[in-house]
């Protein structure tokens, strides 16, 4: 069996060890906020680690946006947040050049930047502006960089995008086209808390005010990270496991790995299949996974643990799934259970 990235070097154990402790510290700084949501906190800081972006999804008053406030406090991180809404224009996302005088009385163009331009950005209710400035972020999450009248702004590094979305009151939202959801890394849905997790919320938000948050990280220590995670070894087959799953997802080679009942099942809800964008996510978010519990290398098990919140929102099914309720997340989670992997 044969491992990629075989540049690992001889310090990376130390490191991943060191990453696996400040991740525990991280958790622990963020419960003294947030109560509950373990799994989300977990998923938060895999798509940190991996370079990724990710969507929220849940009911108003879930502690979506108090999280990723409070990982920004923790993480040292610069922290922009933008509501967004139907009269949201994109230079309010990037910025725009406005036209300056000098003293001799000479005109000139300089470009002011944006709220886009920070390391965290929370992108508030982001089905409730129109696709154009939906757009505005698809540069930024893919290269890092803006342009605007012409010119190609850089963002520093680190860089993500955590959007909310709330998935009642669905009149005059504006749902995310396939190539903006293939953007982001993760969509995780966030659930109602547990009745004691709920208790506690109630007693911690109504007594006395919280104490300040101690920086577990630098922004140039997730950088180090993220670097890491780009050298953790991982098996052969665990990539092709990760390729296999996501061919699973498409109508045209679902039958690969997957039972004649359960690839008819995809054939008859699935329009289109996850990309290969969800292929290199799953290697990537197995990575990291691996390393937040200090690992030096991931398993399938790793791949197994993050497939649906990889996938699901890169699975377009059909009117006939909607009509027989049959979600894509069901879906993902049938081939998961049913796949079988060659060899």
């Amino acid at each position: 069996m044969t491992n990629q990235n075989s540049n690992e070097t001889p310090n990376d154990v130390s490191l991943i060890q060191e990453l696996s402790e400040a991740a525990e510290s991280t958790k622990k700084a963020l419960g003294q906020r947030v109560i509950g949501q373990q799994d989300v906190i977990e998923h938060l800081l895999i798509a940190l680690l991996a370079k990724g972006h990710a969507l929220f999804v849940g009911v108003p008053g879930l502690a979506k946006t108090l999280l990723i406030q409070t990982l920004a406090e923790v993480l040292d991180l610069d922290f922009n947040r933008i509501q967004f809404t139907p009269d949201l224009m994109p230079s309010d996302v990037t910025g725009t050049d406005v036209l300056e005088q000098d003293d001799d009385g000479r005109r000139s163009f300089r470009f002011v930047k944006g709220p886009i331009f920070t390391n965290l950005l929370l992108a508030d209710e982001i089905n409730r502006t129109p696709p154009k400035t939906q757009a505005a972020l698809l540069q930024a999450m893919q290269e890092f960089q803006v342009t605007a009248s012409g010119a190609t702004h850089s963002i520093g590094q680190p860089f993500h995008v955590f959007a909310t979305q709330n998935p009642i009151e669905q009149e005059g939202t504006y749902p995310l086209p396939e190539a903006q959801m293939d953007r982001f890394m993760f969509m995780l849905d966030v659930g109602y808390p547990s009745e004691q997790d709920e208790i506690e919320i109630v007693r911690s938000t109504t007594g006395e005010e919280r104490p300040q948050l101690a920086k577990v990280l630098t922004p140039e220590k997730i950088l180090q990270y993220q670097e890491l995670v780009r050298r953790v070894p991982v098996a052969e087959n665990v990539v092709h496991y990760a390729v296999g799953l996501t061919r699973a997802t498409r109508p045209a080679s679902c039958g690969e790995h997957l039972s004649e009942e359960l690839a008819g099942r995809i054939r008859e809800f699935v329009s289109f299949g996850a990309g290969p964008r969800a292929s290199q996510y799953l290697v990537l978010g197995a990575k990291a996974r691996a390393a937040l519990q200090g690992r030096s290398t991931p398993s399938v098990e790793d791949i197994r643990h993050i497939a649906v919140i990889v996938l699901a929102h890169r699975v377009v099914t059909n009117f006939h799934a909607e009509a027989s309720g049959v979600s894509s997340s069901d879906l993902v989670r049938e081939v998961v259970q049913g796949f079988k992997p060659n060899g």
